[in-house]
């Protein structure tokens, strides 16, 4: 039996989704240390998943790696679609699982385009391998087609930056109780409209952003430089989706983030990927009172759940508890 432990992240948005410049897409984002992810596996002659969400990640990487079944129990799940990445960690820890109950090494990086994974943001690929603050390369434009690309049709978007941040950041994490986020075959038209109307001077408005602003932030650890970046990044990243997720933010994100950009201990508050999760980066005296203002606002418009969290500078833990099966 294998155990894989993941963390979700964060997506603060994409360098570029215009197809005027030379990379696409090119994605922002920070593992986190919660909610997270813990499935275990084992070898079985079918694929035994209780989970239905999680059984098509688990006949992928069964069909990826030649084998004949697994028995998969998901401990702790991540949320769905929540704009927290759990498509992408789930696919890699399903791989990585069954791989090690059949005693199989394998590469989550080289894999994930048969997993599906990968075609855009490489964000979730690697925080999964080493964790921490991410920015990735991107795709080559002339790359982008009008239709989407069939699985393993493309490679995992290189990591052209890296950084570790320091454990007293937190970051709260509200999720509104409402509709998940656009995922699959819908999430892939939203995208294709979106990079074939986007306007190319804010890709140039974040590249300085990211080089001149976030980057240096995070290698410094400066919290406050580093909140306001992303924020904007967010903000400029909404200007691309607007119409698409009707506004900069994506309701109800909007209105989580109003009120606790009015928060003088949150530093940057911005909507993860397609929401509706909103982040708000503080420090860990203040994370409290962050979170009681989410849990207000989240009150006022329907519920949700809050979470404080810390950045995960390391990637997905695995373990082998075939010792452990045995003395049982």
């Amino acid at each position: 039996m294998t155990r894989v432990s993941v963390g979700g992240r964060l997506h603060f948005g994409f360098q570029n989704l215009s197809l005027a410049h030379r990379r696409l897409y090119g994605g922002v984002g920070v593992a986190l240390g919660t909610p997270r992810l813990v499935l275990t596996a084992g070898r079985h002659d079918a694929v035994d998943c209780p989970e239905d969400g999680a059984r098509p990640y688990v006949e992928r990487a069964v069909d990826c790696l030649d084998v004949p079944g697994a028995t998969v129990t998901v401990e702790e799940p991540l949320p769905r679609h929540a704009g927290l990445g759990s498509g992408t960690q789930l696919a890699l820890a399903a791989l990585v699982a069954v791989a090690g109950a059949y005693d199989q090494s394998v590469d989550p990086r080289e894999r994930a385009p048969a997993l599906g994974r990968g075609g855009r943001s490489g964000i979730g690929v690697a925080t999964f391998e080493r964790g921490g603050f991410v920015v990735d390369g991107g795709h080559p434009t002339e790359l982008f087609t009008t239709a989407p690309p069939e699985p393993g049709e493309w490679a995992v978007p290189p990591v052209v930056a890296r950084h570790t941040l320091p454990t007293d950041w937190r970051f709260v994490v509200a999720v509104p109780d409402t509709e998940p986020g656009p995922s699959g075959e819908q999430e892939d038209a939203s995208m294709r409209s979106v990079v074939e109307s986007a306007d190319p001077g804010i890709a140039e408005d974040v590249a300085q952003l990211v080089t001149q602003h976030l980057l240096p932030a995070a290698a410094t650890g400066d919290r406050p430089a580093f909140g306001e970046a992303v924020a904007r990044l967010g903000r400029l990243n909404g200007a691309w989706y607007a119409d698409e997720q009707g506004g900069v933010y994506r309701p109800p994100a909007g209105r989580v983030i109003e009120a606790l950009s009015g928060v003088p201990a949150a530093t940057g508050v911005g909507q993860s990927s397609w929401g509706p999760s909103v982040y708000a980066l503080t420090s860990a005296g203040n994370a409290d009172k962050v979170a009681d203002a989410a849990r207000e606002t989240l009150d006022a418009i329907g519920g949700g759940e809050v979470l404080v969290t810390t950045p995960r500078n390391e990637g997905a833990t695995v373990t082998d508890d075939h010792a452990t099966a045995a003395d049982d």
